[in-house]
């Protein structure tokens, strides 16, 4: 347990006889202490972009305020961790600056804590004088279509998990002996893993990416990624630098149809700009012919990836045996509408796609924490108006459990400093709990009697250590710990 919370656990026993005041209470004459005069006792739940991001904010405008921030995994950083491409070294760069945050002698980590189960939301508003729910997109968007659940069939969530080391998603498996995968979504996750299985593994051996997943990759037979969406190369969710990557990925050639582009150069002419260079790059990747030496690599490639317009997948079929997958039915579609709002309706025309590997990448989704926490189950967020919980005064949401999966970092970033803001303005406004809150101390306590020992930032610096270590011994930056209970145990647990 961390000094600060013993020095208020200490303080809070010993207070005669009192109770907290109840969450969401607005403070009265009869109440202790204003909180803005005093410390606010602020709990963020996860520990990826959007938790850090929010406590970041929180310590930098407010002098005073502590957050201790809840993880269920032993590690934290989340998506930066689990979710950024072992081959994106430099987007992991934000964990340097999450870092310092955690090593504010105003913030602690206790990872190992599953919140909803080991302690609720509510015991934690009756700690806190604020509550951030940050967990994220733990599930994955089902296609809903028959033969979802046979063998080689994975969600993107899960995939991405097994090769960064995501420890529920070590006992994946994937079987990568067939010819042709088909990715389903066209983002920049289905990029990601598209690169990943036609990269060379002597590059990938020089990332982060776990030893387990690189040696399957190694014995991988697959030539052709197909990367399939319903909608046409306008609507594409993927951006520049992603798809800039894919045409330049060494060993591989592109295949695009050109009569997916027939007209698109008068049509994008109006359209923002971001949007207009991406398509232009797909365009002329489409309808150009390559220069001399990227023709003459082209030429060599042994591998190939291709972007397959206007199909929605209605089936996964199966082997003759029944026993996994062998291919996808894909409707044809077409457009109705014009531009990003457009959408795919289908034509009656259908095609196969033989295929041994099928990764479904339409979107990740939040899952529900907490039968206290009122939740959407159709959008999958926690509902909210700028981050205030609806309905629950005290109660606060930032990342995709507010508003969605999609954006980037950087948005994540923006969208969290904007919760935090609220916060900080309901708190000077009066609109939270004034009293003091024992925070982490009441917590842990809580923890301890139930069997749970947290893990302690400086606990974490310690794996980190050795993950470095082992990475040293074999070239990589860090060589991932999969396995919880040996994380435990070089923690003397």
């Amino acid at each position: 347990m961390a000094p600060r919370c013993w020095r208020w656990w200490h303080w809070w026993s010993a207070w005669p006889r009192t109770r907290l005041p109840p969450a969401g209470s607005t403070p009265g004459s009869g109440q202790l202490f204003s909180t803005q005069e005093q410390a606010p006792q602020i709990c963020v739940v996860g520990s990826g972009p959007a938790g850090f991001y929010t406590a970041q904010h929180l310590l930098k405008h407010h002098s005073r305020a502590h957050v201790d921030i809840y993880e269920k995994q032993l590690v934290p950083f989340g998506l930066v961790r689990f979710g950024v491409a072992p081959d994106h070294p430099e987007v992991k760069n934000v964990i340097n600056t999450f870092t310092q945050t955690a090593r504010s002698d105003r913030c602690a980590f206790h990872g190992n804590v599953v919140v909803g189960r080991d302690v609720t939301v509510p015991e934690l508003q009756e700690a806190y004088h604020a509550v951030v729910l940050s967990y994220g997109a733990e599930d994955h968007r089902a296609l809903g279509i028959p033969g979802e659940e046979l063998p080689g069939v994975f969600s993107a969530r899960a995939f991405v998990g097994w090769y960064n080391g995501l420890p529920e998603n070590q006992e994946l498996a994937p079987d990568l002996s067939c010819d042709t995968a088909v990715i389903l979504g066209q983002g920049n996750v289905a990029l990601d893993m598209a690169r990943i299985l036609l990269t060379s593994p002597q590059h990938l051996e020089k990332t982060d990416i776990t030893e387990a997943s690189l040696r399957v990759l190694r014995q991988s037979r697959v030539k052709m990624v197909w990367i399939v969406g319903r909608r046409g190369p306008q609507q594409v969710a993927f951006t520049i630098k992603e798809l800039r990557e894919m045409i330049q990925l060494p060993g591989t050639r592109p295949i695009l149809d050109p009569a997916d582009f027939v007209g698109l150069q008068d049509r994008i002419q109006e359209v923002p700009r971001p949007r207009r260079r991406l398509t232009e790059l797909l365009l002329r990747t489409a309808t150009e012919k390559p220069g001399r030496e990227e023709a003459a690599g082209q030429a060599l490639a042994s591998r190939a990836w291709g972007l397959r317009f206007f199909r929605s997948p209605q089936q996964v079929l199966p082997s003759p045996d029944g026993r996994r997958a062998a291919g996808i039915r894909l409707a044809v579609t077409r457009l109705e509408g014009a531009g990003e709002t457009a959408s795919a309706v289908p034509t009656g025309d259908m095609e196969d796609l033989p295929c041994g590997l099928v990764l479904s990448s339409v979107g990740y989704k939040s899952r529900p924490i907490d039968p206290s926490v009122p939740f959407d189950p159709k959008l999958g967020v926690i509902p909210n108006v700028e981050g205030r919980v609806v309905g629950v005064p005290g109660l606060y949401c930032s990342g995709w459990v507010k508003r969605g999966p999609a954006g980037v970092i950087g948005t994540t970033m923006t969208d969290s400093f904007l919760t935090s803001q609220m916060l900080l303005q309901d708190l000077k406004a009066g609109l939270l709990p004034s009293g003091p809150r024992p925070g982490c101390a009441a917590i842990e306590a809580l923890l301890s009697s139930r069997g749970v020992r947290p893990v302690s930032f400086s606990d974490w610096e310690k794996l980190d250590a050795e993950e470095v270590s082992r990475g040293q011994g074999v070239g990589k930056p860090r060589e991932k710990l999969l396995d919880p209970q040996e994380m435990l145990r070089l923690l003397g647990r």
